[in-house]
């Protein structure tokens, strides 16, 4: 799902307030993601595909075209690129 340009201008990273940009994830993140939000979703399966990544190498899931922005359910950079 792609994220809405407008949207992207105006978020920023919670804990540090830098601008954000998307990044691809990649499967076995989407796959893990996925199995993590699908309670949240009754009526449907997630979509993950990106996150929105900060400078500082957090990286903010977006799961069915919302950016989960709460630090506690970052990822890491590092843990991304593998």
């Amino acid at each position: 799902m792609a994220i809405d340009p407008k949207l992207l201008e105006i978020l920023v990273c919670p804990v540090d307030k830098t601008p954000l940009e998307v990044v691809e994830l990649p499967d076995e993140i989407r796959a893990r993601l996925v199995e993590k939000y699908r309670e949240q979703f009754k009526d449907e399966d997630p979509v993950v595909e990106v996150g929105l990544a900060s400078p500082a190498g957090r990286v903010y899931p977006v799961v069915s075209g919302i950016p989960v922005m709460l630090a506690d359910e970052a990822l890491s950079r590092a843990e991304i690129e593998g």
